[in-house]
């Protein structure tokens, strides 16, 4: 009697545990295959496009696994297989063969791959790579556990071939405006983005030129212009940085006198120019338009970048500004925030940003 009851209780035992195991997948996962042609749009006059294939361009391909950089071959053909399921953004793109201040750029979108092979030709545009840009945002601090990240820095970058001059140009936080349509959004649909929470801005008025900005090179903004590794080893020297965010409205914000000052043009804001360690946006704009409360005029907005910690958060910044945003690094890493290629503004932060493994304040 006792056999039979342990052998009935053997068997009541492997059915429930059979019982309750998980059926293995139909499908397996890494079997997708994304196969492009590129070609590019040649054409220097308005006339009909002449497209070439776009060899050896840099393919930059998006997704919930992370961001991925891939070569096309001699011919602008790129194959890729054991790609996981999920949804890809793509973005081609290289230098015009006749004209370096134009880049040639293909993208699609939200292309969803699964075991099914997708298959098609991207067709680029020209795009000018002539102006002013955010390259690069410093934002979460350096490597420490005492909550030190005073070393924060934004860095711009000419990237056109002429002389541009920074008179009365303003730099803004956009984190404002929580209980509409979000930070950057145009909320009452006036050509402007609202939620504007800092402005700074460069001396001068908007026309004249006393502050120029030479050809192929970097400016860097420092929230404060002095060598932060005397406080943390693991920080930066921003001591001989280009502008100083100085708020003149503090009676405690550090003045190097050594290096020139973007001053506060909010008075009722008596703290330093802040920015949000892992999620906020920062508009550049040309000062013709710097009366904050009723938002930022579009027209006037030189760049902008929404910066957020993942994909599943909401994108408020205004699509006519950035068509979606940029990823950041975890606060306190050290890491940052930077243009693949410098000052390169394809208008699609996601594929125009990465994550750098530590910051490069003047330099790419």
């Amino acid at each position: 009697m006792k056999q039979i009851s342990k052998f009935l209780f053997i068997t009541l035992l492997a059915f429930a545990i059979f019982s309750c195991r998980e059926e293995p997948p139909v499908g397996i996962d890494g079997q997708g295959r994304i196969s492009v042609l590129a070609l590019g749009d040649t054409s220097l006059v308005d006339s009909i496009p002449h497209f070439i294939p776009m060899a050896n361009a840099k393919v930059i391909l998006v997704s919930e696994y992370g961001t991925h950089v891939k070569i096309t071959d001699g011919n602008g053909y790129f194959d890729l297989s054991g790609v996981p399921a999920s949804t890809y953004s793509i973005s081609i793109r290289m230098p015009h063969p006749l004209n370096p201040n134009i880049l040639l750029v293909g993208t699609v979108r939200e292309i969803e791959i699964n075991d099914i092979p997708y298959s098609d030709t991207i067709y680029a545009e020209q795009i000018s790579n002539t102006g002013i840009a955010i390259n690069e945002i410093y934002a979460g601090g350096p490597l420490n556990n005492l909550y030190f990240f005073y070393d924060q820095y934004i860095e711009l970058y000419n990237y056109s071939d002429s002389v541009k001059y920074l008179d009365g140009f303003i730099i803004t936080r956009v984190s404002g405006n929580s209980d509409g349509l979000g930070p950057g959004a145009d909320e009452g649909n006036t050509g402007s983005i609202d939620g504007v929470t800092y402005i700074f801005k460069f001396p001068g008025s908007p026309g004249e030129k006393n502050y120029p900005f030479y050809p192929n090179t970097f400016l860097v903004l420092a929230q404060t212009a002095v060598d932060h590794r005397k406080t943390i080893a693991s920080s930066i020297d921003l001591s001989s940085a280009d502008w100083e965010f100085y708020n003149q409205y503090s009676s405690t914000d550090f003045d190097n006198p050594n290096v020139s000052n973007l001053i506060n043009i909010r008075s009722d804001r008596t703290v330093d120019f802040l920015i949000n360690l892992v999620a906020d946006v920062i508009v550049l704009a040309d000062g013709r338009d710097s009366v904050w409360e009723d938002g930022i005029q579009i027209e006037t907005i030189v760049d902008g970048i929404q910066y957020k910690s993942g994909h599943t958060t909401k994108k408020t910044l205004d699509s006519r500004v950035d068509k979606s945003y940029c990823l950041s690094p975890p606060k306190y890493s050290g890491q940052s925030m930077q243009r693949r290629e410098p000052g390169v503004d394809t208008n699609d932060g996601l594929l125009d940003w990465e994550i750098l493994p530590k910051s490069t304040p003047g330099y790419q």
